[in-house]
């Protein structure tokens, strides 16, 4: 790897040997001599990673590195896996990734680390095979708010669901399995009407599967989504049916994108972090751990903020409600 140390020393010995001075600008050598680090994402062309390739462009730009971003047409584990396989075979330095099925990734990532490729996770804390995961939150603590706010917007009783991107998202499926318990705790009262639904990567699946839910249960009062199309596609249901501020829905969303919902009252409230600042956070990572930092010792990944490290999970506490009054504010 450092592929372009090699390329970048050849040459300047070839002119040394031709009598000629080895000058390089600066940026010729940083584009030479940097480290290949690829982020895959879920899925590619939708807001929410569009805003992580923000962070993705800023660490390339900013640290010197060669860091790009691929992911499939559609949440497709399968194609997650190919494209992993791929970068091994081309040999890149790093490779971060959010997952979209931990365990279809175990084998590529066994094989990427025998290679000496760096595996980096976002959205997979307890996923097998990698070498570090960062988290922008703290994933009960953003579960249990999601289910907080799920309630300020239908109250302690009545019925709902969840939403999720997919069965096998590892971070979605945290956040509904620790929501549920702690509503069993907290919110007694609450009923669950379905077993959770994938539908969150795709907002015209979300608004079928809300017109749906409407038609089974009438009576329902709350969404819950996680995947950033799920809850925009709920409430552009609940506008069509002429249903907007009288069920509840709540979850991840991109304030630019959630705007119109969060005015309308066809959407209660959303919560999230910056997707920005987790694309740039893994490249910094990766560089930092590539140029031989330990990342037990971090206190902070500078433009992100302070961190904690916990086993091999690297924590930034960023979470944040975004509702009607706040949401023009956040610049994405």
């Amino acid at each position: 790897m450092r592929k372009g140390m090699k390329v970048w020393a050849a040459a300047a010995l070839i002119l040394m040997l031709a009598g000629m001075p080895a000058v390089f600008t600066q940026g010729q050598q940083a584009a030479d001599d940097s480290y290949e680090i690829v982020t895959v994402v879920k899925i590619t062309g939708i807001p929410w990673f569009n805003r992580l390739e923000e962070g993705v462009d800023a660490a390339a730009k900013e640290l010197g590195i060669n860091a790009y971003q691929i992911g499939p047409a559609d949440a497709d584990p399968a194609q997650q896996v190919k494209m992993v396989e791929d970068l091994i075979s081309k040999k890149v330095d790093a490779i971060t990734i959010t997952p979209n099925d931990a365990t279809a990734l175990e084998p590529v990532f066994r094989k990427a680390r025998e290679e000496g490729i760096l595996i980096i996770t976002h959205e997979s804390p307890d996923q097998m095979g990698k070498d570090v995961d960062i988290e922008l939150i703290d994933n009960v603590a953003f579960a249990q708010r999601s289910w907080d706010m799920l309630v300020e917007g239908m109250g302690t009783s009545g019925q709902y669901a969840i939403f999720v991107g997919g069965l096998t998202v590892p971070l979605h499926n945290l956040w509904a399995d620790e929501g549920i318990k702690y509503a069993q705790e907290k919110y007694p009262d609450l009923e669950l009407v379905t077993s959770r639904i994938p539908c969150g990567e795709d907002q015209e699946l979300s608004k079928q599967k809300t017109l749906e839910l409407l038609k089974t249960y009438p009576d329902l009062k709350g969404i819950v989504g996680f995947g950033s199309l799920g809850p925009p596609g709920a409430a552009q249901a609940l506008k069509e049916k002429g249903l907007a501020g009288k069920v509840a829905v709540v979850g991840t969303v991109i304030p630019g994108h959630a705007a119109p919902y969060l005015k309308e009252g066809s959407m209660t409230k959303g919560i999230l972090w910056d997707p920005k600042d987790a694309g740039y956070a893994m490249n910094w990572v990766a560089k930092y751990m590539l140029d031989g930092g330990d990342f037990r010792s971090l206190k902070e990944i500078p433009g992100v903020g302070p961190v904690s490290v916990e086993g091999d999970i690297i924590k930034v506490d960023a979470m944040v409600d975004i509702t009607k009054e706040n949401v023009d504010s956040f610049g994405f």
